[in-house]
């Protein structure tokens, strides 16, 4: 059994008959799409994904940060550029 990673959900029949009303129930949260009662695919509002894109974004750049942080500066004239 998988666990179900969203308050909301419903059925891919549900889904397909109005896949707007699904959403908007869902008052911007993602909605776990079941099938035979096991999560298939999530569905994500738009700015919620958007969101979620910026944080991963924000993660990666972190990381990238801490692995640099220890090494050396080099220093530049901005007249070399």
């Amino acid at each position: 059994m998988r666990p179900i990673l969203a308050e909301n959900s419903t059925s891919i029949s549900e889904l397909k008959k109005n896949p707007m009303a699904v959403v908007e129930q869902a008052d911007g949260f993602p909605v776990a799409v079941l099938n035979r009662n096991q999560p298939a695919f999530y569905c994500v509002p738009a700015e919620a994904y958007e969101l979620l894109m910026d944080k991963l974004e924000d993660v990666e750049l972190a990381k990238l940060v801490e692995e640099r942080k220890e090494q050396p500066e080099i220093e530049i004239s901005i007249d070399d550029l």
